[in-house]
């Protein structure tokens, strides 16, 4: 009888709990944890609560509030004596059809306006940040004019081996799961100037997203060359992406050519998932900080074209060091670790709330007429 009594006090409280948890709401997709499917299990024993909660992406932001909110709501039931919380994370894909990379979630774009402003820099981080998350994520070299993501990776030397008509591209890095790697400086000689005309573009980008074997990614971040363009073009009518970062240092001169990258992607149907705004103050060893290229300009840019900061990187000697050595691990347990971490927490956050309560995108044709 007292079993029985249990069980049904148990089953009680257990249906209380769900109910509790469709009142608390995930932070930054504004919907309740039961309606967005993110509560994956609720086990009761004694008054005991454990909770399975899924997140939509191992780097999110607000694991720690998400878990207090719910710790609060279940601890206000009667009869519930304690809460624990564990945490997985499911990356959502895009609402996008594709019909190429099927197996990858999220194509992530990150470009610039011009040149110098530490793009490749942002998009290599991006990469790692969200590999040490513990996310499936590949880094395609799209600058085919410039490429850096060899250097920046220490993989200069490598050449890339094909499997039944297959580009395998590099594994890097080793925690959790290593990021795969591809760049057309693998292929050409160091020093060979790549004098291509669009159509030649156009086809190897094309190769790049078909004849690659990415297999099964979470996110594939894509560093594209500056300005506006036809890599970026290509990538845009390819494929739906899932949306792309703008990266921008502060002064004026950079900003004008931001704003016209952000315009280009709006006009192709890409959602702007975010600015970075990159070396924006330098720290003296005295510990004084000095603006050298302004102060705050991406962030104005980004409030008068509706867009979110996602990060705001100073400028930091050992960043240039980690590059030139292809260590840019090392950025993420040295000085600017917060603001490597924000960044790519940030970007998470803006791709999750992209997917769940944005219209897919659609690749578009641009008429270069008007």
């Amino acid at each position: 009888m007292a079993d029985s009594s249990t069980a049904a006090s148990d089953q009680s409280l257990k249906d209380a709990v769900w109910a509790s948890l469709a009142t608390v709401q995930d932070p930054e997709l504004f919907k309740d944890l039961v309606t967005l499917k993110m509560v994956k299990d609720v086990r009761i024993c004694n008054g005991a609560v454990s909770i399975d909660i899924e997140l939509t992406t191992p780097a999110c932001p607000m694991r720690s509030k998400i878990e207090k909110d719910v710790s609060d709501a279940v601890l206000k039931l009667s009869g519930a004596t304690a809460v624990s919380v564990k945490f997985g994370a499911n990356v959502r894909p895009s609402n996008d059809q594709r019909n190429i990379l099927p197996e990858v979630r999220n194509v992530i774009a990150v470009g610039a306006g011009k040149g110098g402003v530490g793009k490749s820099t942002v998009a290599v981080n991006l990469a790692v940040g969200l590999a040490l998350a513990g996310a499936r994520v590949g880094l395609l070299d799209a600058d085919v004019y410039g490429p850096s993501i060899p250097i920046m990776t220490g993989l200069s030397d490598a050449q890339p081996s094909v499997v039944d008509e297959k580009i395998i591209p590099f594994n890097w890095g080793s925690a959790p799961q290593p990021i795969k790697v591809m760049s057309i400086g693998f292929i050409v000689q160091k020093e060979k100037a790549l004098i291509w005309r669009g159509p030649m573009v156009h086809g190897v980008i094309r190769q790049f997203l078909e004849q690659v074997q990415w297999g099964e990614l979470d996110y594939l971040i894509v560093d594209l060359p500056p300005g506006t363009g036809d890599v970026s073009l290509t990538l845009a009518q390819s494929i739906p992406l899932t949306g792309a970062v703008i990266v921008a240092t502060p002064q004026e001169v950079a900003l004008a050519d931001a704003r016209r990258a952000v315009r280009m992607f709006q006009q192709l149907g890409v959602w702007i998932l975010g600015v970075v705004e990159n070396m924006s103050y330098f720290t003296c060893e005295h510990g004084t900080r000095h603006d050298l290229f302004g102060s705050g300009g991406a962030q104005q840019m980004a409030q008068e074209m509706g867009l979110p900061v996602i990060g705001q990187l100073p400028l930091e000697m050992a960043v240039r060091i980690n590059s030139d050595t292809g260590d840019p691990f090392a950025n993420f347990s040295g000085k600017i670790q917060s603001q490597m971490k924000s960044m790519v927490e940030n970007l998470a956050g803006q791709i999750s709330i992209r997917n769940l309560t944005r219209p897919p995108g659609k690749a578009v044709k641009l008429d270069i007429s008007t």
